[in-house]
């Protein structure tokens, strides 16, 4: 009996909990997550420091929202933390000696002269590489000392509140995860339906001119902005280069690109009988661009990553092409090549990215 009833709460809480392992309905609800997630940090930032009467306490939870606040991905909260802490400890050290030199000397204006030098050559460096550490240098610099008139223990309290919030924020960055590689995955199956779906139209001789085509276009390029975006959290997060990730993105880009020149190339849709004699002699070419896009983003999002191993071969071209079909044939087969480079790209990096 016991042992029954223990498998029945088993069951129970895995139907329970199941949601919150799913990557893609974590993917779907990230924004509701990621809420619940910075809620449920500040509510244990405010108890911890009030609970143990630590002074400005609240420099931990303004921490917290500094470095998980506006940040989603995994990937961005580990660096940002770092960055965070990196620039805790100079902008700290800086402000300690700032105060300590004040009350040594009492010398305002030195002491102002100081600060402003110090966070000019930060604001030197905040524009490029490291500029967050630099930017954040100088504004710890200024909680810790204020106008160089904060006494040396709040210096060193509040110093110690930033390295707590710090602290924190990556504690609940662990708390499920919100990973890049899940925006990057589902955002690239949806991309790669999308285009799947402009191919149909195109095929078939629907309007290019039309609302609906020029809709899917512009989602389809906002998409692999997106993509771009997400490359350097997804290269930490999963350990794939920013190399192999860019020739995925690449293939994607050409792939988009010819999708516009084959809507360009293609006999007039109002064509009836040389729309049927395209379809009737590429046949072979259509199937497996549809199918091979269809397949990756079956892939992408649900996982079955033995999807990408299958390989489609194309039937000989045994009638003659008309030359007014030569060129949309010949683009067609460079989307054949295109899209199966794709699928090797992913092929190759699947047991990275299926996490």
């Amino acid at each position: 009996m016991p042992h029954a009833l223990s498998s029945i709460l088993g069951i129970w809480l895995r139907r329970l909990l199941r949601p919150l392992f799913d990557p893609y309905r974590r993917f779907r609800h990230a924004r509701l997550i990621h809420a619940v997630r910075v809620v449920v940090g500040l509510l244990v930032s405010i108890l911890l420091t009030t609970g143990i009467h630590l002074p400005h306490g609240e420099w931990a939870s303004v921490t917290l929202l500094i470095v998980i606040g506006g940040l989603q991905h995994h990937g961005n909260i580990g660096k940002k933390s770092v960055e965070r802490a990196y620039g805790t400890l100079i902008g700290a050290g800086l402000g300690l000696a700032v105060v300590a030199q004040q009350d040594y000397l009492g010398m305002p204006l030195l002491t102002y002269l100081l600060m402003s030098v110090a966070c000019g050559f930060f604001a030197y460096h905040a524009i490029g590489k490291g500029g967050y550490t630099a930017l954040l240098s100088a504004i710890t610099l200024f909680i810790v000392a204020g106008h160089g008139d904060n006494p040396l223990s709040d210096g060193l309290w509040r110093t110690v509140d930033i390295l707590i919030g710090i602290v924190l924020a990556l504690a609940f960055s662990f708390a499920l995860p919100l990973y890049a590689v899940y925006s990057w995955r589902y955002n690239l199956a949806d991309g790669l339906r999308g285009c799947a779906h402009v191919y149909k139209r195109i095929i078939r001789g629907d309007a290019v001119s039309a609302d609906e085509h020029h809709k899917l276009m512009g989602k389809l390029n906002a998409t692999m902005l997106q993509l771009r975006s997400l490359m350097p959290s997804v290269s930490k997060e999963v350990r794939i280069s920013v190399t192999e990730l860019e020739a995925i993105q690449g293939h994607f880009r050409l792939c988009l690109s010819t999708l516009e020149l084959l809507g360009n190339l293609r006999p007039n849709g109002s064509d009836a009988q040389a729309m049927g004699h395209l379809q009737t002699l590429l046949a072979s070419e259509h199937r497996q661009v549809s199918r091979q896009l269809l397949g990756m983003a079956r892939a992408l999002k649900g996982g079955a990553t033995q999807r990408l191993e299958r390989s489609i071969e194309l039937a000989p071209q045994a009638e003659v092409i008309p030359a007014e079909l030569v060129g949309y044939r010949l683009l067609t087969l460079e989307l054949v090549k295109n899209v199966a480079a794709l699928q090797e790209c992913l092929a190759q990096t699947s047991a990275r990215w299926k996490i």
